[in-house]
């Protein structure tokens, strides 16, 4: 695997074992207690682990080389397996977990509350609580500078996102159902119960629909950040040759790996002034003065010579970007 860009494989690995424990002892405690949010919770551990399978799946293809059919790459199986993670969030999370407790509030059911639901439920927020700070610290790690919400959602890797998301609605359903349950000791009606379940199912749903809106853009083409778009577009203005960029376009081709394509209108006398270095003009006029045939052949000369170097000042300037904006990967300049 290429150490350059493994980004949120360690997170997604660590909330996958982690969710895979706690899964196991969640079933096991609803089993004992017959809770409907304990069963829900055992559900959504279920969900996660599935997910975060799929996750890994995506990152580690993501990795592989470019080759002939797929010259840029398999970035994007990242965000298509994100996507299919989304779904499974969605339809087996949220709902088998509000089927289960609309269930449940439509049909009553005996539930034997034993003290192993509160120890499953502490432990269960302990690993749920190191995974979320896990991801959240990497996701974090990657995007040091302060963005409002909404910008950070919009820029963060959608498999290290999946998982805060994911474990912070974790960690919440844990708060919820122990809540639900206690209502349901104290109270004796099973209605908090199930409304947990629901509740929960909810929570799940919102998380769903959230993540496929955001690796559903990368997969038709989210451009890059609007930001970075006009710093390159500034830095191709500023060299003397280039007039002015049009038709600037871009696309995220994997977690920090950008394609730019633009278009570029040339300075007629800095692309002369190169010319002229080394083949001084005056010169060359006063050798070809009153001679056809000599100065046809000086023209050809000078024609050659300008694809040539208009070739060579585009390699430049696309150094230039590559160098001071390394997740620029593939640049195409072409002439208007």
């Amino acid at each position: 695997m290429k150490s350059h860009n493994i980004s949120g494989f360690f997170s997604v690995l660590a909330a996958l074992i982690g969710n895979a424990v706690v899964a196991v002892i969640k079933f096991a405690a609803a089993f004992i207690s017959g809770s409907s949010a304990m069963f829900s919770e055992a559900i959504h551990s279920v969900a996660d682990t599935l997910n975060q399978s799929f996750l890994l799946v995506g990152i580690v293809r993501s990795q592989k080389r470019a080759d002939d059919q797929f010259i840029y790459g398999y970035g994007n199986e990242r965000f298509f397996w994100a996507l299919i993670s989304a779904c499974g969030i969605f339809f087996i999370g949220a709902g088998v977990t509000i089927y289960h407790g609309i269930s449940t509030l439509l049909e009553s059911h005996e539930i034997e509350y034993h003290p192993i639901v509160f120890v499953v439920l502490f432990v269960s927020f302990v690993i749920e609580s190191v995974t979320f700070f896990i991801a959240f610290k990497e996701l974090k790690k990657r995007h040091k500078h302060k963005h409002s919400l909404l910008k950070f959602f919009h820029e963060s890797d959608p498999s290290t996102l999946a998982v805060v998301m994911e474990d912070g609605v974790a960690v919440l359903g844990i708060f919820i159902a122990a809540a639900s349950i206690g209502l349901t000791m104290y109270t004796g009606n099973q209605l908090f119960d199930s409304l947990g379940s629901i509740v929960i199912g909810v929570l799940l749903g919102v998380v769903a629909i959230l993540l496929i809106y955001k690796n559903k853009k990368y997969l038709i083409g989210h451009s890059i950040p609007e930001e970075l778009e006009e710093e390159i577009i500034e830095l191709l203005e500023k060299d003397p040759a280039i007039e002015k960029v049009i038709d600037f376009k871009s696309s995220v081709l994997d977690v920090g790996i950008y394609r730019v394509k633009c278009e570029i209108e040339f300075n007629g006398n800095a692309l002369l002034k190169e010319l002229s270095k080394g083949y001084p003009l005056r010169e060359a006029y006063e050798d070809v003065k009153g001679d056809y045939e000599e100065f046809k052949k000086f023209v050809a000369d000078y024609t050659d010579r300008v694809p040539r170097l208009v070739g060579k000042r585009i390699d430049d300037v696309e150094k230039t970007i590559e160098a001071k904006y390394p997740s620029v990967r593939h640049i195409d300049i072409e002439l208007n």
